[in-house]
């Protein structure tokens, strides 16, 4: 009788932080690809080769300047703007392969693209959406808010169930071979004036919000905010961060 040995992954579960500061939305979209590539590519040649080499983890935050993005399952009639608006705004736009619909992303915002292999930590990706969420849920309860989920609509949202619910962070993401990109956009001292020119993640009727507007203060410190999400992000995913140099 002959058995044949299956290589079982390691789970690595140390991510690498990069914080990017102020980056182009494209030049950040193809070091997501780049990165998510090299990850993928690794466990395609753990597969073939029998191998169990280590695949690593990233965690990217970042700032863009003006720019919109259309996910893969959105509608391009919720960008209320013509390509001469755009530019009068000095934003661009961008249709991506991320899920959701389009969103707004700019200054004083904190974006996070969290580049996991999911295989290093549960291979289920509505958890790991559960999981994302909560990391800034519990990240703004300890700024006093109270928010949460708003059921059949990701991100997060003050005042759900009410007439005023708002939402302040939205979430994207893109999955394969249990490989993440994408992610979350949370609005810290962000222009909410640019959220005019879309339907935000295409729901009509509900507002947008910014930390700054809910604790009314004259600006956030997005440092603190930074350190906040990724202490609840290490302890809800049982990870490690260390800094990478880039």
């Amino acid at each position: 009788m002959y058995f044949k040995i299956i290589a079982i992954q390691k789970m690595n579960k140390k991510i690498q932080l990069q914080d990017l500061g102020n980056k182009d939305y494209k030049a950040t979209w193809e070091y997501q690809e780049e990165l998510f590539k090299g990850v993928v590519d690794l466990k395609i040649k753990n597969r073939r080769e029998e191998l169990n080499l280590e695949t690593p983890n990233y965690f990217l935050f970042v700032e863009h300047p003006h720019v919109y993005t259309l996910g893969k399952s959105g509608d391009l009639s919720n960008l209320l703007l013509s390509e001469k608006q755009l530019e009068s705004k000095g934003a661009t736009f961008y249709k991506i392969n991320r899920g959701g619909d389009i969103t707004y992303h700019g200054p004083g915002q904190i974006v996070g693209y969290p580049i996991l292999d999911l295989e290093n930590f549960f291979t289920d990706i509505h958890k790991y959406l559960r999981l994302l969420e909560e990391s800034i849920i519990l990240t703004l309860q300890e700024y006093g808010l109270e928010c949460g989920r708003s059921d059949g609509e990701t991100g997060v949202w003050l005042g759900v169930g009410t007439p005023f619910a708002r939402k302040i962070c939205a979430l994207g993401v893109r999955a394969s071979r249990w490989v993440t990109m994408h992610g979350f956009a949370l609005n810290v001292n962000a222009d909410l004036g640019y959220f005019d020119n879309i339907i935000p993640c295409g729901i009509r009727g509900k507002a947008v919000t910014s930390l700054q507007v809910e604790l009314g203060v004259e600006r956030v410190d997005e440092q603190e905010v930074k350190e906040k999400i990724l202490k609840h992000f290490s302890i809800l995913f049982e990870a490690d961060f260390s800094t990478a140099t880039i």
